[in-house]
C-alpha cells in the first residue's frame, strides 16, 4: 500500500475515507524539522547552509512513516498546496532520505488538492508531480532571513534595551505601524466645528431632516462653522427665511457584491463581525478545511473554479429564484503577484449545504462557515438596485441652502444574503425619504428636534448644542477625531495594502507582537506598550531601512520571484546580509547611554510637549532642579529625573498626566505622602527613598480601590497597617493587614510554633473587624487548619541565629530530624541525635547543603545589576 503523508490526523482521517484500504495515510503533525535556536544554524560564510534538526516530538512521527515504507516502497506527499506545505514535503523527503528510509528505487511523488473532497483527492492522485523546488527555495529564503534578523538583532536589543524581548523581519514593521498610529493620536489637536440641521414636513405631514450646505451664499465645507457664535448665526439665518424645495433628483444606482474570501479578507471580516483574532480565525478555518467543508484557507486568490461558479449559481436559483442570478457569471481578478501561491478563493466545497445543513457542533466553526457560505453565495448574485434621492432646499435670496438625501432599495439582490462589514466609518445617510415635490414650501415640522438636543447636552455628553425657538433647527458641536487605533482587521488590511508579509503570516505576526508584550488588545483595539514603543524608536534610529515599509514590501516581491523560479535565493540572501551585518556590527559598538541619548532626542516632541505655563518641559516638575531624561528598565521605558537619587520622580513615556504618573497626596507632619505606580500596580509611599532610608514605608492599593479616588486620609490608613485589633483572651495580639492573597487577620498563641492566618472576604474588614468576630474566625481556622496547618511542626531545638542572619532550628520531618535555615533543609546524620546538635554543627550542615544547591543561590546578584541600570 502506498504511504500517503499529510500534516494533521484530522486531515488524514478524512482522506483515508476517500482513498480506502489500498493506501496507508499518516500525519506528519506539521513541520518535522526546524533550525536549532543557536548560533550557526544559518551560516552566511558557507553559502547560507542551513542546519536542520528533527524536533523531539516529530521523531516518532517520522519513524512511523519510515516503518510504513518498509512494507511498501512508494511515498505520496500530500501536504497543503502552498509554500509551507511544499516545505513540509521537502523536509519529509530529506529526513527520510537521511535515515535511508527512501532508497534509490523508492517512488516519491507530490500531490496537491485545494479541497478535501473525494473528487479533488481522486483527481490529485491521478496527477502526481515532483516537489516544487523554487517554492521550497522561497521558503528557505524566508526562513533564513527571519533567522538572520531575529538571531542577530534580538541580542542587540537585549543588550541595549533591557526588557526588550525580540525583533523580527516582519513583526517589527507591523509593530511600527501600531506605534506610529499611537504617536499620530497623541500629536493630534482636535478642531471644533458645528453642523446644523433642520426638520421639515411635507404637505402630507411626513417629516424629513436636511443639513445646512450653503450659508451667506457660500457652499460650506465640513469645518466652516467653527464655533458657537457662528452656529447661532446659522440657526437664525435658517429660521428667519422662507424656504422651499428647489430641486428633487432621483438617480438609479447599483451596488455590487464583494469578491469571495481570501485569507486576509476572511481574517478582517471575522474580526469585524465576531471579534475573532486573526490566529483564532485561521485555526477555526483549518478545522473546517480538514473536515472537508471548505477549500484551502491560505490563499491570495479570489478566483473560483468554473464548476464551483456553476454550482453557486444553481444554489442561488434554487434558494432565491432566477431573478437573483445575473445573466453571466461574475469573474474576480486574482490579486496575487505570484500565481504559484494563489490558489482558489476560500469557499464551501458543497454550495448546497449551508451552516444549518452541516449541523456543526462547534459555535465558532458554525459562525465562520456561515460567513464563508454567505460571502460565496453573495459574490455570484445579482447586484442590488437602489434609487438615491437628493432634495435641495433654499431661500429665495440664495443665502441659505439645505440638502436631504436618502435611498430606496428597489431590488435587494446580493444584500438579501450578505453585506460586508466596515471599518471606522461614519454612518451613511441612507434613510428613506417621503415623497417630496419640487416647488413645495419647506415648512418646519411641528414635531421637534428637542430629543436630539437633550441627548447631546445630557450630563456626561461631550457636545454642546443650540436649538432654535421653534425647536425645528438644531446646531451640534463636533470635534475632529484622531485616526482610530488599529483593530486586527484594519491592521491586516493595512499590511496587505503595503505589501508587508503574506496571508499565511498575518495571524502569527499579530499574535507574536502581543505575546512579546509589545502590544496589548483592549476592546479589540491594539495599543502599544511602552517597551514596544521604545523598541520601534530604537529600530527606526539604528535600523531604519529594515523596518521600512517599502524595503519590506520589495523584499516580499523578491521572495515571490524566487518562488516563481526567476531569482536565485542565495543571491538574495547575500545582498541582504552584506548590509544588515554591517549595521549590526556598527550598533553593537554603541554604549547604552549613547542609545538612550539618541532615543531621547528622537522622542523629545512626545516626551516633553510644551507646558501650559510656558516653563521648560525638560525640568523635573517635582524637584525643579533636575532635567528629565529617557531611561529603561526590565519592564520598558520611562522618563526619570536626572537628579537621581536625590529626586526619584518618574513617569511613563506617554507624557505628563499619563496613567501611572506619581502624585503627592499631602503631608503627614514632615513626611510627603505619595501615590505611585510600580510593576505590580499603584501604591502609596511615605517620603522618598534616600541613601539613609532606601525602603520608605509603602502599601499597595487593595483590590477594588481606585487610584483616582485616593486621598491623604485613605493613604495614611493604608500606611498605618498592620492594624492591631486587640489582645486575644488566651494571649497574643491580633492584627489585620493585606497580603499577597488578600485581606487577613493574624494571631499567634504563646505555645504555637507559627502564627495562624484567617482570610477576610471584605477588604474593609481590615479596618473595621472587631475582637469578637476576629476571635471567632481564628477559632474556626484552628479547628480546620487545612493542609498547611496540619503539616506545621514544633521545633525540636532552637539553635539561635545563622552568621548570615535567620534562625536555625532542628525539626522532626517525614524522613527524620533535620536542620532548617531559611529555605535550606539538611538531614541529620543517623549517628547524631537532635538534642546533641550544636549551633556550629548546624551551620556546617546547612552550608554544605547550600553549596550543593549553589547554582540557585548564585543567581541573585544579577537582579542588583539590572536594578542599578534601571535607575
Amino acid at each position: 500500500m502506498p504511504v500517503v503523508v499529510v500534516e494533521s490526523p484530522a486531515k488524514a482521517k478524512t482522506i483515508n475515507k476517500y482513498l480506502g484500504p489500498d493506501y496507508t495515510v499518516l500525519a506528519s503533525y506539521g513541520h518535522v524539522r526546524d533550525l536549532p535556536p543557536k548560533d550557526g544554524s544559518v551560516d552566511p560564510d558557507h553559502e547560507f547552509s542551513m542546519t536542520w534538526e528533527v524536533g523531539t516530538d516529530s521523531r516518532k512521527h517520522v519513524k512511523a512513516i519510515a516503518d510504513a515504507l518498509k512494507d511498501d516502497n512508494a511515498l505520496i506527499l500530500a501536504t497543503d498546496p502552498d509554500r509551507e506545505g511544499e516545505a513540509i514535503s521537502w523536509h519529509l523527503q530529506e529526513a527520510l532520505t537521511k535515515r535511508r528510509s527512501i532508497k534509490k528505487d523508492t517512488a516519491v511523488s507530490r500531490v496537491t488538492f485545494n479541497a478535501i473532497t473525494k473528487d479533488a483527492v481522486t483527481k490529485a492522485m491521478q496527477n502526481p508531480r515532483e516537489v516544487d523546488m523554487p517554492l521550497v527555495e522561497a521558503y528557505l529564503a524566508r526562513r533564513a532571513l527571519d533567522y538572520l534578523v531575529g538571531f542577530n538583532l534580538s541580542p542587540v536589543l537585549w543588550r541595549k534595551l533591557p526588557g526588550a524581548k525580540s525583533a523580527g523581519r516582519v513583526q517589527s514593521v507591523c509593530l511600527r505601524l501600531i506605534v506610529e498610529r499611537e504617536m499620530e493620536i497623541e500629536a493630534f489637536k482636535p478642531v471644533e466645528y458645528w453642523s446644523v440641521k433642520a426638520l421639515f414636513e411635507t404637505p402630507r405631514g411626513q417629516t424629513y431632516e436636511a443639513r445646512l450646505v450653503t450659508l451667506a451664499g457660500k457652499k460650506l465645507d465640513k469645518h466652516d462653522i467653527a464655533n458657537a457664535t457662528q452656529a447661532e448665526l446659522a440657526v437664525q439665518a435658517i429660521t428667519s427665511r422662507a424656504l422651499s424645495v428647489t430641486s428633487v433628483e432621483a438617480k438609479p444606482a447599483a451596488r455590487n457584491p464583494s469578491a469571495p474570501f481570501m485569507t486576509s479578507t476572511l481574517q478582517q471580516e471575522a474580526s469585524r463581525k465576531f471579534g475573532m483574532g486573526a490566529r483564532h480565525a485561521m485555526q477555526v478555518a483549518q478545522r473546517l478545511y480538514e473536515a472537508g467543508h471548505i477549500t484551502y484557507m491560505r490563499t491570495d486568490g479570489i478566483d473560483m473554479a468554473p464548476e464551483a461558479v456553476a454550482a453557486t449559481r444553481d444554489a442561488i436559483k434554487d434558494r432565491f429564484g432566477a431573478e437573483y442570478v445575473p445573466d453571466s457569471p461574475r469573474m474576480y481578478k486574482n490579486k496575487a503577484k505570484n500565481a504559484q501561491e494563489a490558489h482558489e478563493c476560500i469557499r464551501p466545497t458543497d454550495m448546497t449545504k449551508d451552516a444549518a445543513a452541516l449541523k456543526l457542533s462547534d459555535d465558532d466553526q458554525r459562525k465562520l462557515y456561515d460567513l464563508i457560505w454567505k460571502r460565496t453565495i453573495a459574490c455570484q448574485m445579482a447586484a442590488a438596485r437602489l434609487e438615491r434621492t437628493t432634495v435641495e432646499i433654499g431661500s429665495d435670496d440664495g443665502q441659505v441652502g439645505l440638502r436631504a438625501t436618502g435611498q430606496v432599495v428597489l431590488f435587494d439582490g446580493f444584500m438579501r444574503v450578505y453585506e460586508e462589514g466596515r471599518d471606522d466609518v461614519e454612518d451613511e445617510d441612507d434613510k428613506r425619504l417621503p415623497q417630496i415635490m419640487q416647488g413645495d414650501p419647506a415648512r418646519f415640522a411641528k414635531t421637534t428636534l428637542k430629543d436630539q438636543f437633550d441627548k447631546a447636552t445630557a450630563d456626561g455628553a461631550d457636545k454642546k448644542a443650540i436649538l432654535s425657538d421653534n425647536q425645528a433647527v438644531l446646531a451640534l458641536q463636533h470635534h475632529t477625531q484622531p485616526p482610530p487605533r488599529y483593530t486586527e482587521a484594519t491592521l491586516v488590511k493595512r499590511m496587505e495594502e503595503l505589501g508587508i508579509g503574506r496571508p499565511s503570516t498575518y495571524a502569527s505576526i499579530v499574535t507574536t507582537i502581543q505575546d512579546r508584550g509589545y502590544v496589548r488588545k483592549d476592546k479589540n483595539r491594539l495599543i502599544p506598550e511602552e517597551k514596544g514603543r521604545i523598541v520601534t524608536i530604537f529600530l527606526l534610529n539604528f535600523f531604519r531601512q529594515y523596518v521600512g515599509y517599502e524595503f519590506t514590501a520589495n523584499l516580499e516581491e523578491q521572495l515571490d520571484e524566487v518562488s516563481a523560479g526567476a531569482r536565485d535565493y542565495k543571491d538574495l540572501l547575500s545582498k541582504f546580509w552584506r548590509d544588515f551585518s554591517a549595521a549590526i556590527a556598527e550598533t553593537s559598538e554603541l554604549r547604552i547611554s549613547e542609545v538612550l541619548d539618541k532615543l531621547d532626542e528622537a522622542l523629545a516632541p512626545q516626551l516633553y510637549p510644551p507646558r501650559e505655563d510656558g516653563s521648560d518641559p525638560r525640568i523635573c516638575p517635582k524637584c525643579g532642579v533636575g532635567r528629565l531624561h529617557l531611561k529603561t528598565s526590565r519592564t520598558g521605558g520611562f522618563v526619570g529625573c536626572g537628579n537621581y537619587p536625590e529626586c526619584t520622580y518618574t513617569r511613563p513615556i506617554a507624557g505628563e498626566g499619563a496613567e501611572g504618573e506619581e502624585r503627592m497626596l499631602g503631608m503627614d507632619g514632615e513626611d510627603e505622602i505619595w501615590l505611585k505606580s510600580g510593576r505590580f500596580g499603584p501604591y502609596v509611599q511615605r517620603g522618598e527613598a534616600t541613601p539613609e532610608n532606601k525602603k520608605p514605608p509603602r502599601a499597595s492599593l487593595p483590590k477594588g480601590w481606585s487610584k483616582d479616588d485616593m486621598d491623604l486620609e485613605k493613604a495614611l490608613t493604608l500606611l498605618s497597617l498592620p492594624r492591631e485589633i486587640g489582645e486575644h483572651p488566651e494571649g497574643g495580639m491580633i492584627s489585620a493587614n493585606f497580603g499577597r492573597f488578600g485581606p487577613y487577620i493574624m494571631h499567634q498563641l504563646p505555645d504555637e510554633a507559627k502564627p495562624v492566618y484567617a482570610n477576610l472576604k471584605d477588604p474593609n474588614d481590615v479596618f473595621e473587624i472587631g475582637m469578637n468576630r476576629a476571635v471567632e474566625l481564628l477559632a474556626e481556622k484552628r479547628a480546620n487548619p487545612g493542609r498547611r496547618g496540619r503539616d506545621a511542626a514544633k521545633p525540636l531545638k532552637e539553635l539561635g541565629e545563622h552568621p548570615d542572619g535567620g534562625a536555625i532550628q532542628v525539626l522532626d520531618g517525614r524522613y527524620g530530624p533535620y536542620v532548617k535555615w531559611e529555605k535550606i533543609n539538611a538531614t541529620l546524620p543517623k549517628d547524631i541525635k537532635p538534642e546533641d546538635v550544636t549551633p556550629e554543627m548546624a551551620v556546617e550542615l546547612v552550608n554544605e547543603k547550600a553549596a550543593k544547591k549553589g547554582t540557585r543561590k548564585k543567581a541573585a546578584p544579577k537582579k542588583k545589576a539590572t536594578k542599578k541600570k534601571a535607575g
